[in-house]
């Protein structure tokens, strides 16, 4: 179960980019296992946004954005 947005934009600061993954997450410490929140990349942002997340242990998985609308 993931939260996806309702645009298709990247995530990263100040980018305009169309997203072509998603990157879902959580905060153990703030939500239930099973939840997913969702972040938008653009190929350009996609391993900069995934470090962030995955050195804090939140990432959780990356799909293609056409999974998100499935």
């Amino acid at each position: 179960m993931h939260e996806p947005p309702s645009d298709l934009v990247c995530s990263a600061r100040g980018c305009t980019h169309h997203a072509d993954f998603g990157l879902l997450w959580n905060n153990p410490s703030l939500h239930t296992p099973e939840r997913r929140k969702t972040w938008l990349a653009c190929e350009e942002h996609r391993e900069h946004l995934s470090q962030f997340l995955g050195t804090r242990g939140f990432l959780r998985e990356v799909v293609e954005v056409a999974q998100l609308r499935a």
